[in-house]
């Protein structure tokens, strides 16, 4: 964990007693969409073709943490793909857990992360914690049917993002959808929508003309949320405008896992709904932190990449 509003690894607190073990968009130079099979997401939000293409990738603006390595700025080529234009929400998990019986590493260690402003005061008091972040609380029982443990799901939720999965999740979701996770220069090639060295995916200003649009934190963390951008965790997956690309919630909202390794473990960009600039401004679309590959929280989900096949002749 490289952050507090990042939840620790699970190697950090041993988890409950009790717990199991693990076993608007270019319209130029834009792939043709019927060269991409039809993945299992369907009509209601099919990916978003891109070009690829050189683009400036992290910043010197200062702005992040040294060890978070954002700069130095650089030249990147990314080919083209196609990308969600959300995060996977509820609904399209329970659906792959229904054809598939997949179980992820929340439920097989038979607990996740979860902040403790969203559980009762008793299941908060009860919870183990990690000494370097004493907000997330390890909650048995809660996985991404139950965002807040036992009693607690996702009735009303479905097109928010899915979250108490872990990276090896994400990934097994993607190759069920005849994708993968994005690499983290795909990632913020597509975040960025084409806005170079741009601090947000909609410019340098957080609030343009005071109005919020993206799901972070306001208040004094951890203690009080104000919501004033309406959601006090995470929103539905659409309830922002999207980028000039087309991509709704790159930055906000939930942290999205990346494939690249780095400090020994993996990726994640974006920020998330716990994200505030007095702690934590990670929610800018060059900043990065990582976690380890069966981690998981209440604040972290993914969305898919695919390939775009090349034509021949």
């Amino acid at each position: 964990m490289n952050g507090p509003c990042c939840s620790p690894d699970r190697a950090t607190l041993g988890g409950p007693s009790g717990s199991g073990d693990l076993n608007g968009r270019p319209t130029h130079g834009i792939p043709d969409v019927t060269l991409l099979s039809e993945p299992v997401l369907g009509a209601r939000r099919r990916p978003i073709p891109l070009p690829g293409g050189r683009f400036t990738m992290g910043t010197d603006d200062g702005a992040g943490r040294p060890e978070d390595e954002e700069g130095p700025a650089r030249e990147v080529t990314v080919d083209p793909f196609a990308i969600g234009a959300t995060t996977v929400t509820n609904a399209d998990w329970r659906e792959f857990a229904s054809a598939t019986g997949h179980l992820t590493d929340a439920e097989r260690f038979g607990w996740s992360h979860v902040f403790q402003g969203h559980l009762s005061p008793a299941v908060a008091a009860a919870a183990p914690r990690a000494a370097s972040a004493p907000w997330w609380c390890a909650v048995r029982g809660a996985d991404w049917a139950h965002p807040e443990g036992a009693g607690s799901d996702i009735d009303t939720r479905l097109d928010h993002p899915v979250v108490h999965v872990s990276w090896r999740d994400a990934a097994a979701w993607c190759a069920w959808a005849g994708g993968r996770l994005p690499t983290e220069a795909e990632w913020e090639y597509a975040a960025r929508g084409g806005l170079e060295q741009a601090r947000y995916p909609w410019g340098d200003e957080l609030l343009p003309g005071g109005e919020h649009w993206c799901n972070i934190w306001q208040g004094t963390f951890p203690t009080h949320d104000e919501a004033a951008d309406g959601y006090a965790g995470t929103a539905p997956v659409t309830a922002y405008s999207p980028n000039a690309f087309g991509l709704h919630q790159t930055v906000g909202n939930v942290w999205e896992w990346c494939a690249d390794e780095w400090r020994g473990g993996r990726v994640i960009k974006g920020g998330s709904f716990l994200c505030h600039d007095n702690y934590c401004n990670r929610y800018r679309v060059a900043a990065r932190s990582a976690n380890g590959e069966d981690a998981s929280a209440s604040n972290a989900g993914f969305r898919c990449v695919w390939d775009v096949p090349t034509r021949s002749g």
